[in-house]
């Protein structure tokens, strides 16, 4: 496994992993596969310009096989924010998911912060205590966040990580 930090020339390989993870887990993020799919090139692009933070794959016999973002939310100046985070099925439980996080704290730990936070959707077990296992802890935090592409919205929890 490889995991490589991609930019706007790498937005069709990223446009691909985005799609796959709409398809697969439409409930576990804010932008609908629809909308996604509407995206032109450029928007594409632009979602992977240098100021939108970071953006990372993960490659097994170079065929990208998941994902993770993170970000400087200025609403929260203190922590990076971990965001869009999949896997494909086929790669799932082979430490593809742990390497895409640790990338996500390298960068953070890179840009100087001492916490790295994330939004779980409430009772999605599974991701929450894959985050726990990397040392993630809830915060105590929820909040209901609206879709942005439909009349629906998700409650989550926030878990937050100390980097030392």
């Amino acid at each position: 496994m490889k995991i490589r930090r991609v930019g706007a020339g790498d937005w069709v390989v990223w446009r691909g992993l985005r799609l796959a993870a709409l398809a697969d887990a439409p409930e576990a993020f804010l932008t609908t596969l629809e909308t996604a799919q509407a995206f032109t090139d450029d928007d594409w692009r632009a979602a992977l310009g240098p100021k939108r933070g970071l953006k990372a794959v993960a490659f097994v016999d170079d065929r990208a096989v998941g994902m993770v973002g993170a970000y400087v939310d200025d609403a929260r100046p203190g922590a990076a924010q971990l965001i869009s985070m999949w896997v494909h099925p086929d790669a799932r439980s082979t430490g593809v998911a742990d390497g895409l996080v640790e990338e996500a704290l390298a960068w953070a730990r890179e840009q100087g912060f001492g916490v790295v936070e994330l939004d779980v959707e409430q009772g999605n077990g599974r991701a929450s205590r894959f985050y726990e296992r990397l040392g993630f802890t809830f915060t105590g935090e929820s909040e209901v966040i609206e879709r942005l592409s439909e009349a629906s919205s998700m409650v989550c929890s926030r878990m937050a990580r100390h980097l030392a």
